[in-house]
């Protein structure tokens, strides 16, 4: 890589274009993870656990006035664009079609796979605490367990719940407070 300053004088800001670029890919689950696009696909037991998570969050979600997607997260001012794996938000916040926050969200929910599981450990832990997510549950598939996160600030989550096994339910708190069966996970 060659040590010559960019020059960006042209008006040209590279956060917007990088996210630009990835709004406009033929994959919808591109995301943008500390600047690097990352355009894989998850397997299919990946989808298997956030499909009984959705299951189980959905009649909740509902009587909150909440939808549960993997829509687009924008994290401005730094090089990510993020698509979780579940992300349950407010229906009015979800019109529009334009990415959003963490902060809009209720709950985030990351599924591991064997390629990116540090970043959802660490890196994306990190980015929405900082980016204001309310709650984010991390399922570490190869760890087999739960960690609920809470209490987000600049330096990450105040309080963690877990690791809990599988097998062990995991609590939901408000506006939630449901509990999660994690048994057929």
């Amino acid at each position: 890589m060659s040590d010559v300053p960019v020059d960006y004088s042209n008006g040209i800001d590279p956060e917007r274009a990088l996210k630009y670029a990835i709004q406009h890919l033929k994959d919808d689950r591109a995301e943008i993870i500390e600047g690097v696009i990352d355009a894989a696909p998850p397997d299919w037991d990946h989808e298997a656990v956030a499909d009984a998570l959705r299951e189980q969050i959905r009649a909740r979600a509902r009587e909150l006035g909440c939808v549960i997607g993997s829509g687009d997260l924008d994290l401005p001012g730094s090089a990510n664009w993020y698509v979780p794996d579940l992300a349950v938000v407010p229906a009015a916040a979800a019109k529009g079609g334009a990415a959003l926050l963490p902060s809009d969200t209720l709950l985030v929910v990351e599924v591991t796979s064997g390629a990116d599981e540090d970043t959802d450990r660490v890196v994306k832990r990190q980015r929405y605490a900082e980016y204001g997510a309310p709650l984010y549950l991390l399922v570490d598939r190869q760890q087999r367990s739960l960690t609920l996160y809470s209490d987000p600030g600049r330096l990450g989550y105040a309080r963690t719940d877990g690791p809990h096994p599988y097998g062990a339910p995991v609590r939901i708190p408000a506006p939630f407070d449901i509990d999660l069966d994690t048994g057929g996970l």
